[in-house]
């Protein structure tokens, strides 16, 4: 039979080992047709071998042909022992017997011996699990997991994961670099990253309702506060200006703020112009006359709505209008609220915006990174002047401005775990189940909300229209600081936000909660108003331990008041509430 690949193999007669002679004629050379075999991965190997006759022509177990599946796959035939196998040619009864090569034999084992260690190695580093690798790692991160299950985590900005976006974080994609855009890279071998970050620019879109010929996304940036920086790096000279909510007053550093003192606390502060504008000292909610007052003498080239610690919805269109007075670019960071927007339970900067810069994490309950949507195409009609296009262009282009200030820029290769992952969150966006979440997120608010007012407790706007509610602690007469270390100790994180006294003043006086994380973990309306009674119970804690040992921070830290007996009492009570509820992506 002829055939493109032979193996060919050297065979002399051997008798059966009860009644054997050699054969005179021991030159006998045999061709075995490699193509049938059912996988050439097994080929048993090129080696001598000898066939023995057998003399005794009964023989029980004798083979009337070759088993093809036995010779392909060489593990099914033993040439351990005796290194034989028995079958017929041509009606005679013989056997295959492996001619060792002592030379060959020693020098292949000493190479396979070699490799063998090489593997072993890599091995014992790589596939190491973390409690081995490092157990003192290991065993902060076990802590970390039980203070996450037996507390409240109601700060606004913290979720948690599903296991398959913390299984995505730890793959394998982390270890390819990857520079530049889909089908633009740096390096070779990014087809697969490419087909990721294109699945989660696609998925980005769908859960917004964007359509691609209009808008276009970019998901490399590390955080919000990087991909807020891009957008200023692009589309910005150093030292031209914006303009954001001031940080007392519910915005981000991120949109450019000075301390009062005038210290530069961001990039944005450091290398632009900012002036902010603020929400009125007593109704808490953004004055749009100051506003229109400010940006008309500021003239800033970017206006940025949107805001860290802000209970209400926002105006878009009020904006709209304003930023088209004086030609500015309209930039919504929408970080905290996202999740309601894509459920359709806020108002959506989308139809009033130029640009839109988001966490990935938070209500999103993706990885920790960044995400920004830029228009794209035709400008719509009486939109204002657009920067840097005098010369009567009525196309965007911030695609290419932007994705050039993310990579390279400002940043090298995108984290390709961290984008994996949160393609994975975006497509649960799509889901009836995520709305229903988010529907119960804004419930959830409001009933703590209720808990808190019921108690004659004052929040700032008096309510919430999103997540998050500022708590007013000063009719308690406490300082945001102290209590949100008194509420650690209890395992309740909330954290601490200046607000207006009565007299237009900010002051430490408040504290910012929120109701995301405990409703990934199942709570409902019920529960939250269990919370909001925990978060009493620590104000009058705190006020105790302020009467005791003072208001400064020094007192409340104090070696030894983590065995208050109110405070123990009161974790005790928190830690049996919080174990009742599931873990998101975690065996505990």
């Amino acid at each position: 039979m002829s055939c493109p690949s032979r193996s060919n193999v050297s065979l002399g007669f051997i008798p059966h080992p009860s009644n054997r002679k050699q054969l005179s004629d021991d030159s006998i050379s045999f061709q075995i047709d490699s193509t049938l075999h059912t996988n050439s991965s097994h080929l048993i190997p090129s080696v001598p071998l000898q066939l023995m006759e057998e003399q005794t022509t009964t023989e029980s177990n004798s083979l009337d042909f070759i088993d093809q599946h036995q010779i392909s796959n060489a593990e099914s035939i033993n040439f351990n022992k005796e290194d034989e196998e028995q079958f017929r040619i041509l009606g005679h009864p013989l056997y295959f017997k492996r001619r060792r090569d002592d030379t060959a034999e020693s020098s292949c084992s000493s190479t396979s011996s070699k490799r063998c260690r090489i593997n072993q190695a890599v091995r014992a580093w790589g596939n190491q699990p973390l409690q081995s690798a490092d157990p003192d790692i290991f065993e902060i991160l076990e802590k970390e997991k039980q203070r996450q299950y037996k507390g409240i985590e109601l700060i606004a900005s913290e979720n948690f994961v599903c296991k398959a976006v913390m299984e995505a974080l730890g793959s394998h994609v982390t270890n390819k670099y990857s520079e530049g855009m889909p089908g633009a890279r740096y390096y070779c071998g990014n087809q697969y990253i490419d087909e990721i970050e294109s699945l989660c620019c696609e998925r980005a879109l769908a859960a917004f309702e964007l359509d691609g010929d209009d808008w276009g996304v970019n998901v490399q940036p590390y955080s919000c506060t990087s991909a807020n920086f891009a957008v200023y790096t692009g589309l910005l000279s150093p030292g031209d200006r914006i303009m954001g909510l001031d940080t007392p007053s519910g915005g981000h550093t991120s949109h450019g703020y000075y301390t009062p003192n005038g210290k530069k606390v961001s990039g944005a502060s450091i290398f632009f112009e900012s002036l902010s504008y603020k929400v009125d000292a007593k109704t808490g909610v953004v004055d749009f006359e100051k506003l229109e007052e400010r940006v008309l003498d500021f003239h800033p080239k970017i206006l940025i709505c949107g805001g860290s610690s802000y209970p209400r919805d926002w105006d878009y269109a009020k904006f709209r209008q304003i930023a088209d007075k004086c030609g500015a670019i309209l930039m919504c960071d929408m970080a905290q609220i996202s999740g309601l927007i894509v459920a359709k339970e806020c108002a959506s900067p989308f139809e009033f915006c130029d640009i839109v810069t988001s966490t990935t994490h938070k209500s999103l309950r993706g990885p920790r990174g960044g995400i920004i949507f830029y228009r794209k195409g035709s400008k719509p009609v009486k939109r204002g002047m657009l920067l840097n296009q005098g010369d009567g262009s009525d196309k965007y282009d911030f695609e290419e401005k932007i994705n050039f200030a993310v990579c390279s820029a400002l940043q090298g290769g995108p984290h390709n775990n961290h984008i994996a992952a949160l393609a994975i969150a975006l497509k649960q966006l799509a889901t009836p189940e995520y709305k229903a979440y988010m529907q119960q997120v804004k419930k959830n608010a409001q009933a703590l909300a209720s808990a808190l007012l019921r108690r004659n407790c004052k929040l700032v706007t008096g309510g919430t229209d999103n997540h998050l509610l500022l708590w007013d602690l000063r009719n308690f007469g406490l300082t945001g600081k102290n209590f949100e270390k008194v509420c650690a100790m209890c395992h309740i994180t909330v954290n601490k936000i200046p607000i207006f006294d009565d007299h237009g003043t900010m002051v430490l006086g408040g504290v910012r909660i929120g109701t995301p994380a405990m409703t990934s973990r199942g709570c409902l309306e019920s529960d939250f108003e269990t919370m909001g009674g925990f978060l009493f119970r620590a104000a009058l804690i705190t006020r105790t331990i302020q009467r005791e040992h003072g208001n400064m921070i020094k007192g409340i830290l104090k070696d030894g008041l983590e065995n208050h007996k109110d405070i123990v009492d009161l974790r005790a009570q928190v830690e049996n509430f919080a174990t009742q509820f599931a873990m998101p992506g975690q065996d505990v």
